[in-house]
Parts: structure tokens; sequence; C-alpha cells
């Protein structure tokens, strides 16, 4: 009987209509779109960030400048560095910081500058530091290096 009713209850809260949250004063919506000209501007169809059930989730940056669009091609650690702040500038528009920050992604096209972006990346998060991964990948948008993407809670 127990087992019987606590899959009618599973069953119902599957059932029901996702709840809203309010992130807005008092406008309900499932997702807000986050938007700052402190960091690049989405060279798609994606958003800088997107708060969902007091999380942000930043999409990933490269080193652009946000200003003039070019691309950083100095050395890898000033690269790193300037995708951590456009990184910054996208969480700090969501109301979050890195501090509140709980996963990353690196994203590098050269598994040889992984401690070069660790020494950079250790300037910006500190303990508890977030979870992680880091992959190699075969290519980036516009030839970059490096690309980090976060998931922050923002409440």
């Amino acid at each position: 009987m127990r087992r019987r009713n606590a899959l009618l209850m599973l069953g119902s809260l599957a059932l029901s209509k996702p709840r809203a949250f309010d992130n807005t004063g008092g406008k309900e919506d499932m997702k807000q779109e986050v938007k700052t000209d402190k960091a690049p501007k989405a060279i798609g169809p994606y958003s800088q960030g997107v708060i969902a059930n007091g999380f942000v989730f930043c999409s990933g940056q490269i080193p652009l400048d946000p200003a003039s669009g070019e691309l950083n091609t100095g050395p890898i650690e000033d690269q790193a560095r300037l995708v951590l702040n456009n990184l910054g500038a996208v969480l700090g528009a969501a109301g979050s910081s890195f501090d509140r920050v709980v996963k990353t992604t690196i994203f590098l096209q050269d598994m040889n500058d992984f401690s070069k972006v660790n020494q950079v990346y250790a300037e910006f998060f500190k303990t508890p530091f977030p979870a992680r991964a880091t992959v190699q990948v075969a290519r980036l948008p516009r030839e970059a290096r490096v690309e980090i993407e976060a998931i922050a809670l923002v409440r």
C-alpha cells in the first residue's frame, strides 16, 4: 500500500505543471535572458546567459574584446584572463559572481595550455572550487584557443 501511494504521488508530480519562479518583481517566467555590454555580444542564435530556477547558465566565453569584438591572439594567459573577465561580466549582470559558480567547463585547443590556464583560473576562483571539466577540442569559434562556460547560483 505504501509503495502504491508513493507511486501515485510521483505520478501526480510528473503530470503537474512546472512551477515558475519570480526574478523580476512579480513577473513569472520559466527563464530570463542575461545581457550585458560588458561582455562580447553573442555571435549566433544564443544568449550570453540564461537565468532559470535560481541558477544562471553562462554561455561559453572566448577571448573577444567586448568593445571592439576583436579576438585576443596574445599569450594563453592573457586570453584566459579576458575570457574570465567576460564570464565575470555575464555573472554580474545575472546578479551572481565567481564565488557562486558551481560548475565550469574549459575547452582548450591545446591541452599543453592546461597548467597556464589553471594558474589564471586560480586568480578568479577560490575554495571551495567549482566542479569542473577540461577538454581538448579540435576547434573553437573564431579559432580561439580557450573557451569557458559556467553554471552559478543566482540567489
